[in-house]
C-alpha cells in the first residue's frame, strides 16, 4: 500500500471521527466582527464604507454600527441592552429605562445626557470613524417642574450621515436647538404621545427638523404606535420593515421625508 493511500485513509477516518462527535465537543466557529443575534445583524466587514447598520433593540435603545466597526448603544439601560458590549453607550436621565447606574465596565465611552454636577452635559468626541456630540434639552421632573438640561439629543456623524436620537424629549425645539443640531439625515423619534411629547407637538418637531428618514421608538405597544402613525400619515408616507435592522447610507435616503417602522417595542 502506498504512502499516499495511507494518508488518504487517515484523512477520511479523521473526518468521520469529527462528524461523529457530539455537538458539545466541537469548538465554536470563530467569526471575528460578526454579530449573530436578533439585536445585531451586521458586521463591520459586511458594511461598505458608505453604510451604517442600525438595529432597534427595544424601547429607546438602538445599536448603531459604523463601517469601521464602532458599536454604539443609545439610551443604554438595565432592561434594553444589545447582546454584545458596545464601544459607546449614551444615556438620558428621565427614567431608569434610559440609563444605567451600573454600565458594563468594558464599555470604553459612557456618555450621560445630563451633567451630575449641574448645567448642561457637553460631549463632542470622535471614536475611529464616528463623531458623537449632544444638544442639551430640558425634562419635566416628577413634581411637574422643569429640570433644565436633563436630556440630550445625541447626534452621530459617520459615513456622511447625521443620525439624531431625540432621547426623552419633553418640549419642542427652539431655533437655537435646530442650529446646534444642523442637518439631520436620520431621526430616531419617541412616539409614546405623552411620556415625552404629545403627538401634535412631536409632529412640529419632525416638520422642523425635516429629516429624510424618521424611525419610531418608545412605542409602548401597537395602539400607541398606530395613534402616532394616524397623525403622521397626514404629513409623511409610512413604511414597515420585516426586521428590526436596516442598512443606512446617504445614497439610499428617501428623496422626501418618510417614516420607517422597525418591529419591536
Amino acid at each position: 500500500m502506498t504512502t499516499l493511500t495511507h494518508c488518504l485513509r487517515a484523512a477520511v477516518a479523521f473526518v468521520g471521527l469529527c462528524l461523529s462527535l457530539p455537538a458539545a465537543a466541537a469548538e465554536p466557529e470563530s467569526c471575528p466582527g460578526l454579530i449573530a443575534s436578533r439585536e445585531a445583524l451586521f458586521s463591520w466587514a459586511a458594511l461598505r464604507q458608505d453604510e451604517v447598520g442600525l438595529t432597534f433593540v427595544g424601547h429607546a435603545t438602538f445599536l448603531i454600527e459604523t463601517p469601521q466597526g464602532v458599536r454604539i448603544a443609545t439610551d443604554y439601560n438595565d432592561g434594553s441592552r444589545p447582546s454584545i458590549t458596545p464601544d459607546v453607550a449614551t444615556m438620558n436621565k428621565a427614567h431608569s429605562t434610559h440609563f444605567s447606574n451600573h454600565p458594563d465596565p468594558a464599555i470604553k465611552h459612557v456618555l450621560r445626557g445630563w451633567n451630575p454636577a449641574g448645567g448642561p452635559a457637553v460631549h463632542d468626541l470622535t471614536v475611529q470613524d464616528v463623531r458623537i456630540r449632544n444638544v442639551s434639552t430640558n425634562i419635566r421632573s416628577s413634581g411637574g417642574t422643569t429640570e433644565y438640561d436633563g436630556n440630550s439629543i445625541f447626534v452621530f456623524e459617520t459615513a456622511q450621515l447625521c443620525i439624531a436620537h431625540l432621547g426623552h424629549l419633553h418640549h419642542t425645539l427652539t431655533p437655537e436647538h435646530l442650529r446646534k443640531l444642523g442637518r439631520i439625515d436620520v431621526l430616531l423619534v419617541p412616539v409614546d404621545g405623552g411620556y415625552t411629547l404629545e403627538t401634535f407637538d412631536m409632529m412640529e418637531v419632525l416638520r422642523t427638523i425635516n429629516a429624510p428618514l424618521m424611525i419610531p421608538m418608545h412605542l409602548f405597544g401597537s395602539s400607541t404606535l398606530n395613534r402616532f402613525l394616524a397623525s403622521a400619515r397626514a404629513h409623511f408616507p409610512v413604511e414597515f420593515s420585516d426586521t428590526p435592522a436596516t442598512t443606512l447610507s446617504r445614497a439610499s435616503l428617501p428623496k422626501s421625508p418618510k417614516i420607517l417602522v422597525l418591529p419591536g417595542h
